[in-house]
């Protein structure tokens, strides 16, 4: 082939390029994701709450292929999506939403009725939630306590974890403050807890370098739990289990950012990440990661290991970011606890995450921002 020749075809194998590229990272990466806007109602004061329930941690729950593929009628989805707030004296409201927008939502294909479940390698259970060798890594010293994103991790007072989702809200797990009849009794005087490094312990008032974080507490101002969660005598489920919290005042640490969970191809990698404290590694931020094994609409399935005490644990991953044009770090659920999963007549167990749907994305992104207009996911 002539040298002219050459140039020629090298010429047009980049134009080519120019133009299939966009096309490439297109579908690469999921478009912009429209989202539906929750119009809520003026709130109606509710009798003051008994606080009467027992904080249960080791929370696990059962499900069959019916209530894996289940879908919600439009009326349900508005009836769940409506919400109490408790607040720090007591007093306690109600408030009704409307849904707006909704149809695009409707048509979207979630991911249980994209693929089926999947049949995996069974994994031998050594322990409730522990599967095989424990994968979780203590994160210790200051480096890595105070760094981004282990430091979005905080302790809850009735002994679960939340995570930085502003300046002024954790995200956590609805059980951590409310079993499905009545908020625990921890819920009365609810706090949340930033770890304090070794380090700082020792430069602070006196006190001597300890091996272990102090935890310095923050009260809560305003507690929100969605009426999926509130079920009344019937068993709660696990696809409404989070609830978000109003600190008194803001915090100064970084937070995580909220996306609509996407499906598990579309995460970096397949993989979800949480840190949380676990209750057999007294005062530890403990982390850990893993691959998602099956998703339905609401519940993301995994072998992540956990003990009771990372209930409400922010479940993060790498998602795509349109307009940074990156990889970002992002809250895509909480973990819940464990659950059995029945699916062809065959038992399975895993840890399980609520999925942040674009429904509750609406919704949180409402009690954090206390205006709809600013619900908009970017």
């Amino acid at each position: 082939m002539m040298p002219r020749e050459s140039s020629l075809l090298l010429t047009h194998l980049l134009l080519l390029l120019q133009l299939l590229l966009p096309l490439t990272l297109c579908l690469l990466h999921p478009p912009p994701l429209h989202l539906p806007t929750l119009v809520p109602h003026t709130p109606t004061p509710l009798i003051r709450s008994r606080f009467s329930a027992q904080t249960q941690l080791d929370f696990t729950t059962h499900c069959n292929s019916s209530c894996f593929h289940r879908g919600e009628e439009e009326a349900q989805l508005t009836e769940k999506l409506a919400f109490e707030t408790l607040y720090s004296d007591g007093s306690r409201t109600l408030t009704t939403v409307d849904v707006e927008d909704d149809e695009e939502f409707k048509d979207l294909a979630l991911p249980s009725q994209r693929k089926g479940p999947k049949i995996k390698p069974r994994h031998r259970r050594v322990r409730r939630q522990i599967y095989g060798a424990d994968g979780r890594f203590n994160i210790q010293g200051d480096n890595f306590l105070l760094d981004y994103p282990f430091s979005t991790a905080v302790r809850i007072s009735t002994g679960c974890t939340g995570v930085l989702v502003s300046q002024q809200h954790v995200l956590t797990a609805a059980h951590c403050v409310h079993d499905g009849k009545d908020y625990v009794k921890g819920a009365r005087k609810l706090r949340v807890g930033f770890l304090i490094p070794p380090s700082i312990n020792g430069t602070r008032a006196g006190l001597t370098s300890s091996n272990k974080p102090l935890v310095r507490w923050v009260r809560v101002k305003r507690t929100r739990v969605p009426k999926g969660w509130i079920q009344g005598p019937q068993e709660v489920s696990m696809d409404f289990d989070y609830a978000l919290l109003e600190l008194r005042w803001p915090h100064r640490r970084p937070f995580m950012r909220l996306s609509v969970a996407p499906s598990s191809d579309d995460l970096a990698g397949n993989r979800i990440h949480f840190s949380g404290f676990d209750s057999d590694r007294s005062g530890e931020l403990v982390y850990r990661f893993c691959p998602v094994e099956e998703e339905s609409s609401d519940l993301i399935y995994q072998h992540c290991d956990a003990r009771p005490g990372a209930s409400g644990s922010g479940v993060y991953g790498r998602v795509w970011d349109n307009s940074l044009e990156r990889w970002e770090r992002k809250v895509i659920g909480i973990f819940s606890g464990h659950q059995w999963l029945e699916i062809d007549g065959e038992n399975r167990d895993y840890n399980v995450a609520v999925r942040i749907t674009p429904l509750k994305f609406a919704q949180i992104c409402y009690w954090v921002h206390g205006n709809r207009l600013d619900c908009v996911h970017d």
